[in-house]
């Protein structure tokens, strides 16, 4: 498939036109189906910019949107893309034009696999000048969920030990080093593969096929674990409930395990849930829930707590504090080759888009 470069047509950014090149998902389709399409972006309206994107992810949200497996996913068509980094190429009225030319982030959850994105300028949040775009874009969705379920749901402290599955992933790598750093001993499970690199970091690695993996645990955390951060559902749930201590807290944010299944992920989605539910009102003193990363969006304290929060992350990448752990970089026109690699489990870190533009 060629490359469709976009650029503006005028130097005018405000009336400028921009083309852009995006990958849709047209219904449901295996990754070798993903359709790279142009089209012109409407000039930005009130408080809208246009954002030259630098870099997107892949994640496990349009690894089920494109099976058509993600609760609130749009209807098809669509762009998929749940966070971007770039710069703004042109504002809208009410918008500052000093903005134009700064490197700004976005949780767009759709839309930002794309070269140009048409964004709410209230959604954007700053990048530091000498932050690399493809580093911060590690740190957008999978960081924020990192730091918000380490932080704020769990609020784990120095000294407490606890258990992430998937390690290794884009949310897994991120939550152990800020989890390290922030004196907490951590377990992971990942494939044997990725021990070797967890341990180098500090990291207590479980093989998360062992059948005997709540055995493996408890002899690393005789007395149980402060918290544990589960992506995979279905009986890993329940595993990782019963490691917990009195006080602990279990974070389930996502339901990997139920990816692939031919069935609606609904019901699944619903008996967790409910699960949670009936273990929130067990007087075992233990805590439980699922994390939403855009629970009370649009609201000034959402706003207000991504700011923060993306501002803590952006502090600790400039103090290389936290290493950015990205798997592999691929253009727009290489998305099924990107895809295929980021579905085979056999990555640390994360898979990244990054599209060219015309200078």
């Amino acid at each position: 498939m060629s490359t469709i470069s976009a650029v503006p047509s005028t130097q005018n950014t405000s009336q400028a036109t921009f083309v852009s090149q995006q990958v849709v998902f047209p219904h449901i389709v295996e990754p070798e189906e993903f359709i790279l399409q142009r089209h012109t972006l409407p000039h930005p309206a009130a408080g809208q910019v246009v954002v030259q994107v630098e870099a997107s992810g892949i994640s496990f949200a349009e690894q089920s949107m494109r099976r058509g497996r993600y609760p609130g996913q749009p209807k098809f068509p669509f762009t998929p893309g749940y966070d971007l980094v770039g710069t703004v190429a042109a504002v809208g009225p009410g918008v500052e034009a000093s903005l134009i030319g700064q490197r700004v982030a976005a949780l767009t959850k759709t839309g930002g696999w794309a070269s140009y994105a048409l964004l709410a300028a209230s959604d954007l949040l700053p990048v530091p000048v000498g932050i690399n775009p493809a580093d911060a874009e590690t740190l957008v969705v999978n960081g924020i969920t990192a730091w918000q379920m380490l932080h704020r749901t769990a609020n784990v402290r120095r000294g407490q030990t606890i258990l992430v599955h998937g390690a290794n992933g884009g949310v897994g790598s991120i939550l152990t080093q800020l989890a390290r750093h922030a004196g907490v001993r951590v377990i992971g499970t990942a494939s044997p593969r990725h021990h070797h690199t967890l341990r180098a970091q500090g990291v207590a690695p479980v093989d998360y096929n062992d059948v005997n993996l709540v055995q493996r645990v408890r002899e690393l955390a005789p007395d149980g674990i402060d918290a544990a951060f589960d992506n995979v559902g279905g009986a890993s749930v329940d595993r990782s409930f019963s490691l917990l201590k009195s006080g602990g807290t279990l974070v389930c944010y996502a339901i990997a395990s139920a990816k692939n299944s031919t069935k609606s992920i609904v019901p699944k989605f619903i008996a967790l849930l409910a699960k949670l539910t009936w273990w929130t009102l067990m007087p075992n003193g233990r805590k439980v829930g699922f994390y939403n990363i855009l629970a009370g969006r649009g609201s000034k304290a959402f706003q207000t707590r991504l700011r923060d929060d993306f501002a803590q992350l952006m502090n600790l990448l400039a103090e290389e504090a936290i290493t950015p752990k990205i798997a592999a970089r691929f253009p727009l026109e290489q998305i099924t080759a990107a895809m295929q690699l980021a579905e085979s489990r056999t990555v640390y870190g994360k898979v990244l888009l990054l599209p060219k533009h015309e200078e």
